[in-house]
Formats: structure tokens, sequence, C-alpha cells
């Protein structure tokens, strides 16, 4: 029975010890932030990584005048982005973000003598544990304002 008494006792005085080192209260309300110490248990990871899909270009349909790109919330895109042709040329190109949308806008737009465009997310920061990315895309042509699903792009994590 004392041994039973023993472990509970060092039991309970573990815990208050442990547990007072985790938990502050400030209250001091003067002040605007009430918070001290913070810390984050398992930090994020982020790695910057290239990113690079291709969109073929309709051959009986209106030129592409822009390109907008919904990007997940776990992802952070840069406005580092190349477009090139179906020739391995740059494509001359116009980047807006608008929350989590980057906007691809074409000065010239894109035709049917095109017949493929490459879109390169050259700085994409993303956390390591994410198992992949999954963008929506949209398109807008010319003549229309109405932004048209045009399919999603996957990228799974090796």
């Amino acid at each position: 029975m004392r041994k039973l008494i023993n472990v509970g006792v060092l039991t309970i005085s573990a815990v208050a010890i442990i547990s007072t080192g985790y938990a502050t209260a400030k209250t001091n309300d003067t002040k605007s932030n009430n918070t001290e110490n913070n810390t984050q248990l398992f930090p994020t990871r982020w790695q910057l990584v290239k990113q690079t899909f291709q969109i073929r270009v309709p051959k009986h349909g209106k030129p592409l005048k822009q390109l907008i790109v919904e990007t997940p919330s776990n992802v952070a895109v840069s406005n580092d982005i190349s477009v090139f042709d179906d020739k391995a040329q740059k494509v001359n190109i116009d980047i807006s973000v608008d929350n989590k949308k980057i906007i691809i806008t074409f000065p010239e737009a894109v035709t049917s003598s095109t017949s493929k465009i490459l879109v390169s997310l050259n700085r994409v920061q993303q956390p390591t544990d994410a198992s992949g990315t999954v963008y929506n895309l949209l398109a807008k042509v010319i003549g229309s304002d109405v932004e048209i699903p045009i399919g999603q792009v996957r990228f799974q994590k090796f």
C-alpha cells in the first residue's frame, strides 16, 4: 500500500512540474499582444520546386486571351512564371495575382496556329509533408469574359 502511495505522489508531482513549465498566463491587459513564448511542436518544412504543365490549344477554337490557375491553399506560387509555345519560343505574358488565383494574360492572343503551350511555375513553395498538389485551370477566350474550366493539373510527390 505504501508503494502505491509513493508512486501516486511521484506521478502527481511530476505532472505538476511538467505542466507548469508549458503554460503561462498574462493578466496585463494593457498590452495589445497577450501571448508569450509561441512555439510550434513540429515545424513546417517547405521545399522550393518547379512545376511544369502543358495545355493543348484546340484547332478550331477561339484564340486564348487568359489562363487562370487556381492554386491550392497549401502552396505559395511566385510570379516567376514562364510560358513557351510549341516551337519552344518564350511567349509574352502579363501576370497578376488575385487571392489564390494566378491570372496569366496573353497580350498577343494564343491562336490555333500554336498547338500547345508549356507553363512553368518556376518557384513554388510547398510543404515537404504534402502528398501532392492540384491546380484548377480556367481559360478566357477572345470575345468572352466567361471563365471556362479546362481541367486540373496534378503533381504527385516523389
